[in-house]
Order: structure tokens, then C-alpha cells, then sequence
């Protein structure tokens, strides 16, 4: 092995090496991975379901009514959820329909929702960065209900995607 070589070798592992670092800094701090493990989010996320997470995107911008989010519930487990209420508003749902600071609101497919305000949790309205946050499958949901509001700072990030199985890719929206 003569010096050309060792400048090669050392060039072309200095390239793989900033290639690792920028792969793991992307799935750090920009995207990532997560199993659905339940079946609170059915018919739109099931058991076992993998989606792709966009973690940069609440740093640089706002969580949207009906985002599908993923946040820390303890120490050692996540959940994944649709977020329903924002900080500043007041959510109730009356004969499965929901209703913010009063007006109803529309959601995009039926959903059975026991009656419920948020005075029950303690709150006229939504605190600044927290968010009150549901199952789609509301009758079996460990969810706001009961765990309470959503801080910001627990969120990990937003389900972009199903990417598994295969056979079941979609966009989440």
C-alpha cells in the first residue's frame, strides 16, 4: 500500500463517515419510525401498523386540528393520536358531534364520541402549547379523556405515512 492509496482510502472514509453522520442526524431530529401498537387509532392506523414521523416540523411551525401526532406518554411509551383541540379553545362533543368554543365542526368521517367537555378535565379553555387529543377509535382509547392534555414539548412528531405493511402505504391526513 503506497501514500496514493492510504489519500484514497482516507478520502473515500472521510465521504461514508459524513454520510452516516447526516443519515443519523436526518433520523434524529427530522424523521423516524414508530409501531402503532393497539387498536386506538382504527380504521386509520391499526395494530402493528409502522408510519414515518416528521419530527422537525412543530420546531419550525404550528400543530394543526386533525394532525395525527405522536407524543410521550411515560417514560418508556408513546402514543399516537389526532389532535382536536389547540390551546385557546374550549371542545366538547354533544350527541357524537364536535363542537369548539361552541360552533360545530365538522370531522371527515363519523365517529361515536360519548359526550364529553373539557370542563371535565379541569379547563374552560386549552392552556398555551397543549392540545387535547383522541383515538379515531373513540369507544377503546386511552386518550386525552383520560390522560389529560398534550404538552407541546411531548410531542416527538407528526404521522406523515403508513409504511407498513407494504401492502397498505398511504399518506395520513
Amino acid at each position: 500500500m503506497d501514500l496514493r492509496d492510504i489519500k484514497e482510502f482516507t478520502k473515500d472514509f472521510i465521504k461514508i463517515a459524513v454520510l452516516v453522520i447526516i443519515v443519523f442526524a436526518i433520523y434524529m431530529w427530522v424523521i423516524g419510525m414508530q409501531q402503532v401498537v393497539g387498536s386506538s387509532m382504527n380504521n386509520t392506523l391499526n395494530n402493528g401498523d409502522m408510519v414515518l414521523l416528521y419530527k422537525a416540523g412543530y420546531k419550525i411551525g404550528d400543530v394543526e386540528r386533525f394532525d395525527v401526532i405522536s407524543f410521550y406518554y411515560d417514560e418508556t411509551k408513546y402514543l399516537i393520536k389526532r389532535v382536536i383541540g389547540l390551546p385557546g379553545e374550549h371542545v366538547a362533543y354533544k350527541d357524537n358531534k364536535l363542537y369548539i368554543n361552541g360552533e360545530y365542526i365538522e370531522e371527515n368521517r363519523d365517529f361515536i364520541t360519548e359526550d364529553f367537555d373539557l370542563n371535565e378535565l379541569g379547563y374552560d379553555v386549552i392552556p398555551d402549547d397543549m392540545y387535547f387529543v383522541l383515538g379515531d377509535n373513540r369507544e377503546n382509547s386511552l386518550d386525552s379523556r383520560e390522560i389529560g392534555l398534550v404538552k407541546k414539548e411531548d410531542i416527538v412528531g407528526e404521522a406523515i405515512a403508513r409504511v407498513w405493511p407494504i401492502t397498505s402505504i398511504k399518506l395520513i391526513k
